[in-house]
């Protein structure tokens, strides 16, 4: 009997212990969610959502909660009511828990013999939604009733109202009042109609199985009946009201959002920079909010265009296309075409915009630019457009290693590679051009002359200082890199363009601007740190030259040419592997490249005919309602009379007849006349 009554003294006893403790340990664990409505409800938000720079939600990763958040006073009364008749019709009147329904799930458990715990008041389903796991156990039960009577204490009815609402969820990825009107009825929750309202309550219990849109709409239809019913016992409605809102149709719109639909390639590129950051794990449980670069109307409206394109070039043997946008001010990355569709087992996945290809002719600009800063070029310097065999190798260097100059012509005559010479796209030759001539009409024997003074080591120099990655070593270049022989990144090579756009300044590539942890506390946010990469002088230079369209007007016409100043340069590779155009006007950059994800040979797909028309179209769109901006040369700059013959070692011009800018102190200082 002793003993017996010591157990039941230590049973006693470990009751009241773990009744007691529970209740502390409880507060202590949640003590920080419960001190605002903002960190209640975002408790246990987890996993990853993309934000593009107006704030407006298109990706989300790990199970990501999408919720928009409005006041009470935004939610219709009728719809309150409703929700309240439907989960919790004595919301206003218990202390967070309601004892009989507690008793009455408890019996249903003994009498199914199952563990339900049902009987949730809305408090405790704010509790189980927003701070407990969905583990069903006698403990969580008691700390939901716990923290239910603490929320109570501590906020309004009316409070508690506006968080569940803005938290609980309705089904077809719809968290909260606000996204669930707009997925079902593609309005917000004010306009909400009392039949509506019915309707959004009814699917609550069950939201997969309920779901107006793929669910049991019967039955859903059948709750929201009874829940008017409801409405009107409870003297929220008149019968007649009841009545009007049974017959009135749903009027359901289906609003789908794009939730990871819309760029693919650029969301897990930012998903991957977070990772690499903070780890993967605490990015599948952080809740975090990043608000990126992506304009999401201008992403939608890319990705049709090179969808379009691309099959329009179907019959030419073009299988995909690629293009980026980016603000040259800051370099924030507003578009990202990765490819034409995503879905594509067969080439959909890669990211076209971040692997290396062979930019042809696109690449240019960057040796030219070298020679400008090395003072071996001016825009009116002579080049030699003619037939050219270039020696591929350093001839003095070359020499020197053989014992005799009869030695190192026979190993010469031995190597297929030792010589070079290009020729134009076109066939044609021209004789002698100025160096504005020959970039504008991306003339290849000049450029190959350029890049024989600039040097290939130094050519390197200048495509890494501007932020090419992707080439390294010398020794594996020839002079036919200047022809785009190397592989640079679109995105990259688009961002080269930018530094050009934006006066010499190189900012580092951006996709994040602001991330905001699941409190609503930014934790990052992006500044730009514009560094000078190249003088404004010389960047101008090459403005200046890309977006002339009269001096582009020999090979290329009119089918660059926009609505406003732009400059802009195409690419073809060997055998039309890749066809590439890259532009910019002063506040905005686009490069597009199109073409097949293993380099098979387009059919006479150049530059100008695959990737010019996405460009162009993308300019226009994206340009279209902004004040229209000139390339104005900076103080640095002159302008002086020359032409083609003018010699940039004498620093004389044959005759005064053509207006030409020059950095100041390389403009001739003589001239004769013809």
């Amino acid at each position: 009997m002793r003993s017996v009554r010591r157990n039941l003294l230590v049973i006693f006893f470990a009751i009241t212990t773990f009744i007691s403790v529970i209740p502390v340990f409880t507060h202590m664990v949640f003590a920080t969610a419960l001190n605002s409505q903002e960190s209640l409800i975002r408790r246990n938000d987890a996993g990853l959502v993309l934000l593009d720079y107006k704030n407006r939600p298109f990706f989300s990763f790990y199970s990501a909660k999408l919720k928009k958040e409005v006041p009470l006073s935004s939610i219709p009364k009728q719809t309150q009511q409703a929700i309240i008749v439907s989960e919790d019709k004595d919301f206003y009147y218990h202390p967070g828990f309601s004892i009989p329904a507690i008793i009455r799930s408890a019996m249903d458990n003994v009498k199914n013999k199952s563990l339900s715990y049902g009987g949730s008041t809305i408090t405790q389903q704010l509790v189980k939604n927003s701070l407990l796991s969905s583990r069903k156990d006698f403990l969580r039960k008691y700390q939901e009733i716990i923290l239910a009577s603490e929320i109570e204490r501590k906020y309004s009815k009316d409070q508690i109202l506006e968080m569940y609402l803005n938290s609980t969820y309705f089904g077809e990825g719809s968290f909260g009042i606000e996204a669930a009107a707009n997925t079902y009825f593609n309005k917000s929750a004010k306009k909400l109609t009392l039949a509506q309202s019915a309707a959004l309550a009814a699917i609550l219990p069950s939201p997969s199985r309920l779901s107006l849109l793929y669910g049991d709409f019967g039955e859903a239809k059948k709750r929201q009946k009874l829940i008017l019913e409801k409405m009107v016992q409870q003297g929220f409605i008149t019968n007649k009201q009841k009545n009007q809102a049974i017959e009135e149709g749903l009027a359901i719109v289906p609003h789908l959002t794009d939730i990871n639909n819309i760029a693919p390639h650029f969301a897990l590129m930012v998903r991957d920079q977070l990772i690499e950051q903070y780890g993967e794990e605490a990015i599948a449980r952080s809740g975090f909010k990043v608000k990126t670069t992506l304009d999401l109307d201008w992403q939608k409206y890319a990705e049709k265009t090179v969808a379009q394109q691309v099959a329009r070039l179907k019959p030419n043997r073009v299988s995909n296309g690629a293009a980026v946008t980016l603000d040259p001010t800051t370099s924030e990355i507003r578009v990202m075409v990765g490819s034409t569709d995503w879905y594509d087992d067969e080439f959909g996945k890669v990211n076209l915009a971040l692997a290396p290809r062979p930019p042809g002719s696109a690449f240019k600009p960057i040796v030219y630019v070298k020679a400008l800063e090395e003072g071996i070029l001016t825009p009116a310097t002579l080049l030699h457009d003619q037939p050219t065999r270039f020696a591929n190798f350093d001839e003095d260097k070359y020499y020197a290693s053989f014992p005799t100059r009869t030695a190192a012509l026979a190993a010469l005559a031995r190597d297929s590679q030792a010589y070079y010479s290009p020729k134009n796209y076109d066939g044609r030759f021209r004789g002698l051009v100025t160096v504005r001539k020959a970039l504008a009409n991306s003339l290849n024997v000049p450029a190959v002359e350029v890049m024989k003074k600039v040097g290939i080591e130094n050519a390197l120099d200048s495509a890494k200082n501007l932020g090419i990655t992707t080439l390294k070593d010398p020794s594996n270049y020839g002079l036919s890199l200047v022809l785009g022989a190397g592989e640079v990144k679109l995105l990259e090579l688009t961002n080269v363009y930018a530094v050009f756009a934006n006066q010499g300044l190189k900012n580092e590539l951006t996709a994040i601007l602001e991330i905001i942890d699941k409190n609503g506390h930014p934790i990052y946010q992006y500044q730009s740190d514009p560094q000078p990469v190249i003088a404004k002088e010389y960047a101008f230079l090459i403005s200046s030259i890309l977006s002339d369209n009269k001096a582009r007007n020999d090979v290329f016409g009119t089918v660059l040419n926009i609505s406003r100043p732009a400059a802009v340069k195409t690419g073809t590779t060997e055998n039309y592997k890749d066809s590439w155009t890259v532009g910019f006007t002063p506040s905005l950059v686009i490069g597009v490249w199109v073409g097949n994800n293993f380099g098979e040979p387009m059919d006479g797909i150049a530059g100008s005919l695959g990737a010019a028309p996405i460009w162009k179209d993308l300019m226009e769109k994206f340009s279209a309602g902004t004040p229209i901006q000139q390339f104005e040369p900076p103080e640095g700059i002159i302008t002086a009379s020359s032409n083609c013959s003018f010699d940039l070692s004498t620093r004389i011009a044959s005759y005064s007849a053509i207006s030409e800018y020059f950095v100041k102190g390389t403009e001739p200082v003589k001239s004769c006349k013809k």
